[in-house]
């Protein structure tokens, strides 16, 4: 298949008349409240941290909770949001159904639609106020650092996934990973590609891109 054939197969489904920089503006307003609270806590953090004796110590693991992210966003993508949780007469069962079990499904049902593309602070808080609770059991150089690059690199995640959805950026980046995505949302996609940042994690668990799409995705790429 082509480079320009896939393209256009990725589109499909895009309804006819999608407002998209109506649904980019509602998706926006979704993401400010996350990018400014959790933004404010781990860079807060951060200059705090590097303006002590340890600087080096917390900056390394800052560094070490982004990546961490990476796995996590990964992980969560694939066995949490593409899982299933039917509901069903147990309270566990009801509870992870009303957690999980709509949200990322209605994202694939309307990938345009901006209040279904960020996470919001209802939906993600209560983890994050809980992975920084229990981090601060420990030296803030460490794990409360730690979770402060998780959170950060979070926050860098949702911007990237909003961004592929409605932006047309020219960096070599940010087109790989646009047609990354667009791919994962096409029909034969939907059990690959779930590294929102990146493919690595991918190619480690064995859900990359089939390699004959893949050639014809990036090939512009290439020559470029």
């Amino acid at each position: 298949m082509s480079s320009l054939a896939l393209q256009r197969q990725l589109l499909d489904g895009l309804p006819p008349r999608v407002d998209r920089d109506s649904e980019a503006r509602k998706a926006r307003r979704r993401l400010y409240p996350v990018s400014i609270v959790y933004s404010t806590y781990a860079l807060t953090l951060l200059a705090v941290t590097l303006a002590g004796e340890d600087r080096l110590v917390a900056l390394g693991f800052f560094l070490l909770g982004g990546g961490a992210w990476t796995a996590l966003e990964y992980w969560v993508h694939r066995y949490i949001l593409h899982g299933r949780f039917p509901d069903g007469p147990r309270a566990k069962q009801h509870v992870l159904h009303r957690l999980f079990d709509h949200l990322h499904l209605e994202h694939h049902k309307r990938p345009w639609d901006g209040n279904h593309v960020n996470g919001t602070l209802k939906d993600t808080g209560v983890f994050v106020v809980l992975f920084i609770a229990l981090s601060w059991a420990f030296p803030i150089a460490t794990a409360p650092m730690f979770v402060a690059g998780l959170i950060q690199f979070y926050v860098l995640e949702e911007w990237v996934h909003h961004s592929v959805h409605f932006c047309n950026f020219k960096a070599r980046y940010f087109q790989y990973i646009k047609r990354h995505h667009l791919y994962h949302h096409s029909p034969r996609g939907f059990e690959v590609g779930y590294g929102l940042t990146s493919g690595f994690w991918d190619v480690v668990c064995d859900t990359r891109i089939p390699d004959k799409d893949r050639q014809a995705l990036y090939a512009p790429l290439r020559r470029g």
